[in-house]
């Protein structure tokens, strides 16, 4: 009895490192960060005079949360939930995605890979250098726009991104 006892006890040992090496251990964003985060994204671009729709991603790119101004286009919604997912699964801006597009045709085939819309307005939510989400945004008159009130969403919670 006393050796199998023994023998569960050393199996049991064993098995635990071997579940550590094949597991793997990531952060994302949480909901309320993200809902927090769409809100200032729409709010940001409203001061601007701009109607859009935010969108916020886990680290998968799956959808957290999503916001639009009232008087915002129906499409501004989908843009903004494509661009989000395009920069959590690429794990960079959208802005860059369409210059590396537009200066390379080799790279034209990002844009079919299915969901992805490389258009500026995508941002990736990063803690350090690891990617924990993304926030798209859509629907102002610009994609440089979409990105900045992004940006400003993300400058207002950095301390929650710490």
């Amino acid at each position: 009895m006393k050796n199998a006892v023994l023998s569960l006890v050393l199996a049991t040992a064993f098995a635990v490192p071997a579940l550590a090496d094949n597991t793997v251990k990531q952060t994302s964003l949480g909901t309320a960060l993200a809902v927090d985060l769409a809100q200032a994204a729409v709010t940001a671009c409203s001061a601007d005079g701009y109607n859009v729709a935010a969108a916020v991603t886990d680290r998968s790119g799956i959808l957290l949360a999503l916001v639009r101004a009232e008087n915002a286009g129906a499409h501004t919604a989908n843009a903004a939930t494509a661009k989000a997912y395009t920069a959590a699964s690429s794990r960079n801006p959208t802005s860059g995605m369409a210059e590396t597009v537009q200066k390379n045709p080799a790279a034209g085939g990002l844009a079919d890979i299915s969901g992805f819309l490389v258009l500026a307005g995508g941002v990736p939510v990063k803690v350090g250098k690891d990617t924990v989400g993304a926030i798209g945004v859509g629907g102002a008159p610009g994609g440089n726009f979409d990105e900045a009130c992004a940006i400003k969403a993300l400058d207002k919670f950095a301390d929650r991104l710490k």
